[in-house]
């Protein structure tokens, strides 16, 4: 009896189990597309404002470098070379510094140490950029003119990048500032995926022969190279954007100059600092598109990485 009410009952019951299915994927694909919506929203609300401004400048826009808004000449290749530097000079600092972090917290580190060192850095990522920024303009500023950029200085200036007057506030206090910033992310993305290497991956190195550091080398980071690869794609898409602790101390000069201690403009910074006081006409619309060339480096960028990362993987890549 209970076979044949079992019997009767199932047809039913997986019917509302399909439904439910269907359901929850249906949910899941509304979820996933509302990013690539949001995206686009986004960018058509940009292209919306600036529109006269394109109309005015054409590509122009992207390759002059006047910024007058008295006389309504503007030009994005200032503010473009200071966020392709500034972010440059970040990954320089913070990626070798946030993989060695986390191959530390992972790999070398004694446990009673590793959580402690953990809380630290998703600490430091919680501190708010403005508060970032004040202690980079009063505590890092200072130091840096009376003490890092005189030995720089002292030591390379033969090369163009650490020659002129020094100030402080500059392109590498800015690229300092980011870099501290995007450390905590990098790191803590590095860590997990680290932690998501197999452990037999170690153990047959450690079979093999190998020592702590090749075992390191040739087990772990060859094996999470793309893992690897991506938290570095998020830190510089965070530094591509960040916007007020670099304000602070970049210097903000709409100039291109080849030395590092030479202040610059950053394409996030000058949106932030002027537009709010920006009344409607074509310097509004001419920031409108500075946010538009913003998104489209950010964009262009990540779409590079996913075709270098394709076209450069190689079998250890592909395995993680």
């Amino acid at each position: 009896m209970t076979t044949k009410r079992a019997l009767r009952t199932a047809p039913g019951a997986l019917s509302r189990q399909g439904v439910g299915d269907r359901v929850f994927k249906g949910l899941m694909l509304v979820m996933a597309l509302s990013v690539i919506a949001l995206i686009i929203v986004i960018g058509c609300e940009l292209a919306r404002g600036s529109r006269p401004a394109l109309g005015r400048f054409g590509w122009r826009f992207l390759t002059s470098g006047d910024w007058d808004p008295v006389n309504e000449q503007f030009g994005a290749s200032p503010f473009i070379f200071g966020t392709v530097v500034s972010s440059v000079i970040a990954l320089v600092i913070a990626v070798p510094l946030s993989i060695a972090t986390a191959v530390c917290l992972t790999e070398l580190a004694p446990q009673w140490l590793r959580q402690p060192l953990t809380l630290f850095i998703e600490l430091l990522a919680a501190v708010p950029s403005v508060i970032l920024g004040l202690w980079g303009i009063f505590v890092m500023v200072p130091w840096l003119r009376e003490h890092l950029f005189p030995g720089l200085q002292g030591a390379l200036g033969f090369l163009p990048l650490f020659q002129g007057p020094i100030y402080g506030v500059s392109m590498l206090a800015g690229g300092i500032i980011i870099a501290i910033m995007i450390v905590p992310i990098i790191t803590s993305v590095s860590r997990e995926v680290l932690l998501s290497v197999p452990p037999s991956q170690r153990e047959a190195a450690y079979a093999l022969g190998a020592t702590r550091w090749e075992v390191t080398r040739i087990a772990v980071l060859s094996y999470a190279g793309r893992g690897l690869f991506g938290a570095v794609i998020l830190g510089l898409g965070r530094a591509l954007g960040e916007t007020m602790a670099v304000t602070m101390v970049i210097g903000n000069r709409p100039e291109i100059a080849a030395s590092l201690f030479a202040p610059g403009y950053t394409l996030a910074s000058v949106v932030a600092n002027e537009f709010t006081e920006t009344p409607p006409g074509i310097h509004l619309e001419a920031l409108f598109e500075l946010g538009l060339v913003l998104l489209g480096i950010t964009l262009l960028v990540n779409a590079l990485a996913r075709l270098l990362l394709a076209a450069f993987s190689g079998p250890a890549l592909s395995a993680s």
